[in-house]
């Protein structure tokens, strides 16, 4: 490969809509997608606002072996991959199967799925257990589904670090793109949003208990108490150039560098939960270091970050220090359009760099909703309206549960 890969396919499926198109409007229109989750009974648990993908019908989109073999995380996944192919023109049936792959993230795996199959085993007995179940809860499920369905045999994996396996993916799949592949389906989803699902993310201490959803998840801002889940995500189809371009390809923008790190707990943590990211933040700011040296870039090179923007006040003061330390006082834009769909996890990252290509294709920076007492006057946070901008460098930052750490750089 000569160049960077670039980014030919988007496909989206996340609480701002289904499609580039649907999420891109309600973006730019401010429209916030988190609202008190009704897809169960949620009165026992501290937390009940999230970001839900509304009028998502697997049915409509899939076929119905693959709705009853896996979960709804792989479900959007593939509606996902195959809103990319078509977004990109792309058929793989045109191509060598050995010259395509798969490279995806997730950090929860099938959980709803595992959670039906578990209630069945236990009220009815083990041979009400489908064979699926071996396989649906699989974090690689996604993958493999996406593979088997487009044909694609070439390399194939999975990146298991929360909200930074998003970027991570994308990273790996440009090592395949070095290594001699022509096109990569990469991205991420995530949806975890049952019984199960939620117990498991609140042992983090990290969810808002806020009841209204216009003031639940509030990064960056002095009444912060935490972040929303969310569900859903974006995939799409990143390509070797000259291939690209041989197929007469539209591009939305190249991935040009990527950082990626880990901040360790110490062994053992003395109390619980352990923090999820370093206070100092020196973790992500190598990582964005990283990045832009892999890019080529210096700081005044950027036009635009998109936060990871944790809605937790320690977390949020770190990445603020970050922001500060890299660019300066104020020294580039800084937007977070989670606020309106919560925080997705493996999608989550994913869904940022979508909008950050669509942010360069069309010159916008898309804005940040509910932060009106914003905690720190040291960076340029945008607001509540979109901002006209030159913007021919976007920097993605994302932090997993646990201590990871990654960046992106995207590029016109």
């Amino acid at each position: 490969m000569n160049g960077a890969p670039v980014f030919t396919g988007v496909g989206v499926v996340a609480p701002t809509g289904v499609g580039t198109g649907a999420h891109w409007s309600a973006v730019l229109a401010g429209e916030g997608a988190l609202a008190p989750v009704d897809r169960f009974d949620v009165s026992g648990y501290p937390v009940g606002v999230a970001g839900l993908v509304r009028g998502f019908d697997a049915g409509a989109c899939l076929p119905g072996r693959l709705v009853v073999q896996t979960d709804h995380w792989t479900h959007m996944g593939l509606a996902a991959a195959d809103l990319a192919l078509d977004d990109a023109g792309a058929d793989p049936a045109e191509l060598s199967e050995f010259d395509l792959g798969v490279t995806t993230a997730s950090s929860s795996g099938g959980t709803e799925f595992g959670q039906h199959e578990m209630e069945r085993l236990w009220a009815q007995g083990p041979g009400h257990v489908t064979v699926y179940q071996s396989i649906a809860w699989f974090y690689a499920a996604t993958t493999g589904q996406i593979s088997i369905r487009h044909g694609m045999r070439g390399r194939c994996g999975v990146l298991a670090a929360e909200q930074a396996g998003g970027l991570d993916a994308l990273a790996a799949a440009r090592g395949d793109l070095r290594d001699g592949a022509r096109l990569i389906v990469t991205g991420g989803t995530d949806a975890s949003l049952c019984p199960y699902g939620l117990v498991a993310q609140i042992t983090s201490g990290l969810l808002s208990p806020c009841a209204d959803a216009d003031r639940a998840y509030l990064p960056f801002d002095v009444r912060a108490g935490g972040y929303c889940p969310g569900e859903g995500g974006a995939m799409f189809v990143l390509e070797d150039p000259e291939s690209a371009r041989a197929r007469g390809a539209r591009a939305y923008g190249r991935l040009t560098g990527h950082g990626a790190t880990f901040d360790p707990q110490p062994d053992p943590w003395p109390g619980p939960p352990a923090p999820s990211y370093a206070p100092s933040g020196e973790g992500l700011w190598r990582a964005v270091e990283i990045a832009l040296d892999d890019a080529g870039l210096a700081p005044a090179d950027i036009d635009v970050v998109f936060a990871d923007a944790s809605g937790v006040p320690a977390a949020d003061r770190a990445e603020c220090r970050v922001i500060r330390t890299v660019f300066g006082p104020r020294g580039v834009p800084v937007t977070a359009p989670k606020t309106m769909t919560g925080r997705l996890y493996a999608g989550g990252a994913p869904l940022d760099v979508a909008s950050a290509l669509l942010a360069i294709r069309d010159q916008v920076i898309p804005p940040t909703i509910n932060v009106t007492e914003p905690a720190d006057a040291g960076i340029d946070l945008v607001g509540a309206v979109p901002r006209e901008a030159r913007i021919r460098h976007a920097l993605v930052l994302a932090r997993g549960h646990g201590g990871f750490n990654s960046a992106a750089v995207l590029s016109a």
